[in-house]
């Protein structure tokens, strides 16, 4: 193999496929990225096993050919190439080296032959559609944030993507949850989406997802399976497996008679929920909600350190209430929220909390109260 390339095409690449390969491999082959060249191009691909990133970029290929070398050093040296400059990559005739060479710069990297490079496209969709990247991207930005991370509850590892009937229209739903508090959001389901199995895409492919879609006037290809996605992003696809558990079902959760409302100044409200909280311990990071007339206390109170309070305005006209929940939780889920004000769907001080985006974004968030 020998071939030419712009440094900056390389490492653009490179950025995106090397991020898949963990730095530590008992596999040596999967501490590798496969660099294969023909026709005009160069492919790269990495893997885990369990996500597998295929990115192909423009190169002048004097001599096809296919190895594999070590991705975090391959990246790293591309990366402190200059700006500019242009990279030869050239195998050694017995395929056990490849150099690296730009201006006065030379590297010599040990291969890995292709052949012993897993595959982890095999196998065959039984769904495909296409969708804006911008209503992908919304789906997985408002619910990423809410997955699990307890390994023992693997079925909350990632976000439940299915389609759905509601309010008459078929809808393409994204659900994370991790017992503490939900989020859902809704887009128009695609066109060939109808019938897909309700999948869990996992937590680290979520992760590369949020990088990868960097355009939002992309057109995204998904494909779908009973056990693995594939996604075609611009010149990058992406194919992972998914988890293999069934997800509960959160319909059950989400609170349909909450009857107290508040609406505050979503801004407001976040900076006093975090100027309280800096009283707060780790460990309990409680921040308490008294409800009255038009007014809304914020307290904190921590036997170590002191105690905060703060006064909010707020609509509010129902009897006066007292709640406690997690101050991350609270400032996590108003980071979503893109309209000015904030709607709070309450019941009691035990039960979960309904909050809702005023922006018309169709995305719903529940939250566990703690108790203080």
């Amino acid at each position: 193999m020998r071939i030419t390339l712009e440094r900056s095409n390389l490492l653009k690449s490179l950025n995106h496929v090397h991020r898949v390969v963990e730095r530590r491999n008992t596999i040596p082959i999967l501490s590798n990225v496969l660099l294969k060249a023909e026709g005009a191009a160069l492919d790269m691909k990495a893997t885990d096993l369990d996500l597998e990133i295929t990115e192909s970029t423009a190169a002048m290929v004097e001599q096809a050919g296919a190895t594999t070398v070590p991705a975090h050093l391959l990246y790293e040296i591309v990366r402190k190439l200059p700006d500019g400059s242009e990279v030869l990559l050239a195998t050694n005739p017995d395929g056990g080296t490849m150099t690296v060479a730009s201006g006065r710069s030379k590297f010599s990297l040990q291969c890995l032959p292709q052949s012993d490079f897993p595959d982890l496209t095999a196998g065959t969709f039984t769904h495909s559609f296409k969708m804006k990247a911008s209503d992908f991207k919304m789906l997985i930005d408002r619910t990423q944030f809410a997955i699990s991370t307890e390994e023992t509850r693997y079925y909350l590892n990632g976000i439940f993507l299915h389609t759905i009937e509601a309010s008459g229209a078929l809808k393409l739903r994204a659900v994370a949850t991790d017992g503490h508090r939900l989020a859902r959001a809704d887009v128009d389901a695609p066109s060939g989406s109808e019938g897909m199995p309700g999948i869990i895409i996992p937590r680290k492919t979520v992760g590369e997802l949020q990088k990868l879609i960097d355009n939002p006037e992309l057109i995204i290809g998904i494909e779908i399976s009973d056990s693995k996605i594939r996604l075609s992003i611009g010149s990058v696809v992406l194919t992972s497996k998914l988890i293999d558990g069934t997800f509960p079902d959160y319909q059950r959760v989400i609170p349909q008679a909450n009857d107290k409302e508040m609406r505050v100044d979503c801004q407001t409200f976040a900076r006093a929920v975090d100027r309280v909280s800096t009283i707060s311990s780790e460990r309990g990071r409680a921040v308490k909600l008294a409800l009255a007339d038009g007014q809304l206390m914020l307290t904190v109170n921590n036997p170590d350190s002191g105690s905060a309070t703060e006064e909010v305005a707020v609509g509010y006209e129902s009897d006066a209430m007292e709640i406690g929940f997690n101050a991350k939780y609270l400032l996590d889920i108003t980071a979503q929220l893109s309209g000015e004000d904030a709607i709070f769907l309450l019941a009691d001080a035990g039960s979960p909390t309904l909050i809702r985006d005023t922006a018309g974004v169709d995305a719903l968030y529940v939250l566990m109260p703690m108790r203080v």
